[in-house]
């Protein structure tokens, strides 16, 4: 059997009320699944990432996170995706 480990992640661009400059805010919020004892929790991490419009700064991103997962442990993958409303809809 395969232990696959899905970690799932959106990302979401930062409105500010007022931003002259050519900098993108957005922010990777990452949310997985874990089983303890017979209760199922939902972990949900963000961080925001800072980039110049032109920039392919979200995709080196998604990468560099993929990289290290796999020398964590070579079952973690990164599914774009958002698991929030299935665990609401399963944990009720």
């Amino acid at each position: 059997m395969v232990k696959r480990c899905l970690l799932f992640y959106e990302i979401k661009e930062i409105k500010h009320s007022v931003n002259l400059s050519n900098v993108i805010n957005s922010e990777i919020v990452l949310h997985f699944l874990a089983k303890i004892s017979n209760t199922l929790i939902l972990y949900e991490t963000k961080q925001e990432i800072t980039q110049s419009s032109g920039s392919n700064s979200r995709e080196e991103v998604i990468q560099s996170l993929q990289n290290i997962f796999i020398q964590v442990d070579p079952s973690l993958k990164l599914v774009k995706g958002k698991i929030r409303e299935i665990f609401l809809s399963y944990s009720s």
